[in-house]
């Protein structure tokens, strides 16, 4: 008799918690609880088990094919996927997210990962979900027409205002990080997005993903780990994109402590100097000024 699905998907939270080294007792609940199969329509679906394999198709309709480490095509033929859930995991683990805050998550696709993060800040808290594609916004909103403290938004993520914010995450390629989304961190507020170097026409590339902190007027950071993914639109630029592939070229990325924004000429101390801030092997320090 096959495993009743509500076993299945602790099994499949438990087997992320490991893979993925999961501290949040709350994130682990989340994956157990939220039902993939909603946001990805009717199967079989085109899974991908890792890059750079083929997509292979599921023998039926069964949700249990979901419950695996595996993306799920939304549209193959863009190579845009659900992504992979240890990733994910790892990554909102990386944020801290707990109950009650307030979270902004640009690029959120059909919305799974979006229900993922509202379980975890729950009723208390707030998630602005953004999408630029009109149909997977569309798609977004409703599924997660049952969370009444989710609301998506069909915009420009590197735009988007969304007032003040304890998690940001960005699930697309930037080669900057976006003053908005600086300025809208609060105290303590953590901010992670794909740092990332395009290797094709369309902006698909790779990178690292890189973890800011607000700590007064300062913004602690640190890179996480490497990740390939698809550009944010509005947030990439030639000349950063030039600039970041050196950076990464030139190693040491490992070394950087903090994001600076005061004036000052590039010296042994810049990992990345760019118009506007510097990635820095220093620590935040107190005299730094707020991002304009």
């Amino acid at each position: 008799m096959p495993e009743p699905l509500e076993g299945l998907r602790a099994r499949y939270a438990d087997d992320l918690r490991s893979v993925a080294a999961l501290r949040s007792e709350a994130l682990v609940r989340a994956f157990a609880t939220v039902h993939r199969e909603d946001y990805l329509g009717p199967g079989p679906w085109r899974v991908l088990e890792a890059l750079p394999g083929g997509y292979r198709t599921t023998e039926d309709a069964d949700p249990r094919h979901l419950y695996a480490n595996v993306l799920v095509a939304i549209d193959e033929s863009r190579l845009l996927n659900n992504g992979q859930p240890s990733a994910l995991a790892s990554w909102f683990d990386a944020l801290d997210i707990a109950a009650g805050d307030r979270m902004l998550h640009i690029g959120c696709g059909v919305g799974y990962y979006t229900a993922i993060a509202a379980e975890v800040v729950g009723a208390g808290g707030a998630v602005s979900a953004v999408e630029l594609d009109p149909e997977l916004a569309q798609r977004a909103a409703r599924n997660l027409a049952g969370y009444s403290w989710v609301t998506v938004h069909c915009a420009d993520g590197s735009r988007f205002d969304p007032g003040p914010q304890d998690v940001i995450f960005v699930n697309a390629g930037a080669t900057d990080p976006q003053p908005v989304w600086l300025r809208s961190l609060a105290e303590g507020g953590r901010l992670l997005f794909p740092m990332t170097v395009a290797n094709d026409e369309r902006g698909i590339g790779g990178g690292h993903m890189l973890r800011l902190e607000r700590i007064g007027a300062g913004f602690e950071a640190r890179f996480v780990s490497p990740v390939g993914v698809y550009p944010c639109i509005g947030a990439r630029d030639d000349q950063a994109n030039a600039a970041l592939r050196d950076a990464f070229g030139g190693g040491g990325q490992d070394e950087v402590h903090s994001l600076r924004s005061d004036a000052h000429e590039p010296d042994a101390s810049c990992w990345l100097h760019r118009p506007g801030y510097c990635l820095s092997r220093f620590a935040p320090g107190p005299g730094e000024s707020p991002i304009h």
